[in-house]
């Protein structure tokens, strides 16, 4: 064959191979060379779902008739618990037929989102750090990623007054993602009015992704208790007049243990529905119709004791454990930080952060998340991921003591 006959697209110039693809083929090696890694890197939930739902997925798989092509839309039985699961935790109501869209995992709605609303040339907001879907996406359709400073003093929250200096007159979406990952930030109250207010003065559209808010592994025994009357956690759609010009993203891979079943949703106002069904009716067809049953029986039935369980007591046992890797490698943290990842900053003895992590993987045999891969401000940390079991978690700790004396 011809060399250089076929090429790739232009597009992939601006991108490259996601960092966990990368790194897991070396793992892998080292695995296959017995060296037995442990993996504290990657937010992939080890437990399963509730047992009711796994139960309504094989009862609904097992059905003659369930097994067709399903609007695109959603069934209405899942749109329907999405609105009520939206209610009873987060006191929003929205209207299942015209407001709610399930996704076939949030990386599909950055997509479809980035395709209804920026044109080639336009601007993107991106958090930095943050999810680094967020700007490999954009650039492979064309727009111009301008990251956002969140930093370790400003409490990982947005800094207004320097977006207020940028030119914002070709911005077309902003990317917030609260809890954030990787800093584990709550989300604040304040800062979703903020947004609010931002995004209308600016005529730009915010998109929250909110995937990580019943994991509250330094919560009190009842973290999903509230007062009468007022939400037990906090969505950017809370805010009055955030439908208008706001679109939140939640998903069942984490708070839920389903990452594989690939169950996502967003919500936000008819019209904005409407422009993005336009994309992913030309993309892809409804999710499984089994799945999209057992999705809603999570959403309905999972107990606020499962919730207690499963998000919080699981990952605070784990948390702790983590804390004491942080410690042991000279790291410092918050201790509210929320979520499935502990972020920690490295010493100022190390010259950069893989310095630390290659030393972490290859002598101690445990493979952690190096800061940089969510941008530059992420260059001097280091993310700890909780998906890991306690036994395998406190190996992890002794083979890193035994290193790092």
């Amino acid at each position: 064959m011809e060399k250089n006959l076929f090429k790739p697209a232009e597009r992939l110039a601006s991108v490259q191979e996601y960092y966990f693809s990368r790194k897991l083929k070396e793992v892998a090696r080292l695995n296959a060379e017995g060296h037995g890694i442990i993996s504290l890197a990657i937010g992939s939930p080890d437990m399963p779902p509730s047992q009711q739902t796994i139960d309504t997925l094989c009862r609904e798989a097992a059905k003659a008739d369930g097994h067709g092509y399903q609007p695109t839309i959603g069934t209405p039985e899942l749109r329907e618990a999405i609105a009520a699961f939206y209610r009873r935790w987060y006191g929003v109501d929205l209207n299942p037929s015209t407001e709610i869209q399930p996704l076939i995992g949030s990386k599909e709605g950055i997509l479809h989102v980035t395709l209804a609303f920026v044109n080639p040339g336009d601007q993107v907001l991106v958090p930095d750090p943050g999810y680094p879907t967020y700007t490999a996406l954009s650039r492979l359709l064309g727009a111009e990623v301008v990251s956002y400073d969140l930093t370790e003093g400003g409490g990982w929250q947005p800094d207004f007054e320097q977006l207020e200096r940028m030119d914002l007159s070709r911005v077309k979406l902003m990317w917030t993602n609260y809890p954030h990952m990787p800093t584990g930030a709550p989300a604040r109250r304040e800062t979703y009015e903020r947004l609010v207010a931002f995004a209308k003065k600016h005529g730009i559209v915010v998109v929250n992704d909110n995937p990580y808010s019943f994991i509250r592994p330094g919560s009190s025994p009842t973290p999903l208790s509230c007062k009468e009357g007022e939400p037990a956690l906090l969505s950017i759609l809370q805010i009055p007049g955030a439908k208008d010009c706001c679109i939140e993203f939640n998903s069942m891979s984490k708070s839920f243990n389903m990452p594989g079943w690939r169950v996502g949703m967003l919500c936000t106002n008819a019209e904005f529905i409407s422009w993005i069904l336009k994309v992913k009716t030309n993309i892809d067809s409804g999710t499984f119709r089994a799945l999209q049953l057992a999705a809603a029986e999570a959403l309905t039935n999972n107990t606020e004791e499962w919730h207690l369980e499963a998000n919080v007591r699981t990952y605070a046992n784990r948390r702790a454990i983590a804390e004491e890797i942080m410690t042991t490698l000279g790291c410092t943290f918050d201790p509210s930080q929320t979520g499935m990842f502990l972020w920690g900053r490295i010493p100022d003895s190390y010259a950069d952060v893989e310095e630390l992590t290659e030393r972490v993987l290859h002598e101690a045999r445990v493979f952690i998340t190096p800061g940089f891969i969510f941008g530059s401000n992420g260059n001097r940390y280091i993310r700890i991921s909780l998906c890991a079991n306690d036994e395998k978690m406190r190996e992890a700790l002794e083979r890193i003591k035994a290193i790092f004396k």
